[in-house]
């Protein structure tokens, strides 16, 4: 599958969040979404990305944004997740790599020598239309609400 670009029509997924309800994209249209990936729950950088948007969560929400969180662990893990760091927004569970896979984000990664397949962290911005409006490569898990608002 070729790269995603700014402009293109962001690919529609279905997945489970949090609670076992299905989630769409579509089910958003009208809407801004800013669709984060992120490699594991409750890791220290992954942790601060999900903080920074809770922290921030009012202030997106007044711009007409909706907060979605992506990664490959299931939905018991992202239930901890959210209860541990009181996460007000919901979390996808894509444990079978189809949204991570179509959002072009799961590739291989080098750690301490070793390779493996994960996700790469990544935000999209998908505007009203749904169509990708903003794509952040280099997320800086501390400041990531101000990433995604200074493209605004």
């Amino acid at each position: 599958m070729s790269e995603l670009k700014e402009g293109q029509k962001a690919p529609g997924f279905s997945a489970k969040d949090q609670d076992g309800n299905t989630v769409t994209l579509a089910q958003f249209a009208g809407k801004k979404v800013v669709l984060y990936f992120y490699p594991k729950d409750d890791t220290p950088g992954c942790t601060a990305e999900a903080c920074d948007f809770r922290d921030n969560y009012q202030g997106l929400t007044a711009k007409g944004y909706v907060v979605l969180g992506v990664s490959t662990d299931d939905e018991k893990s992202h239930q901890k997740f959210i209860t541990k760091h009181n996460l007000p927004f919901t979390l996808l569970a894509d444990t079978d790599q189809k949204i991570v896979t179509d959002y072009g984000v799961w590739a291989e990664k080098n750690m301490y020598g070793k390779k493996y397949m994960g996700t790469v962290r990544t935000t999209f911005v998908i505007d009203e239309q749904g169509n990708i409006a903003h794509i952040i490569k280099k997320v800086d898990t501390a400041n990531s609400t101000a990433q995604v608002l200074a493209l605004a």
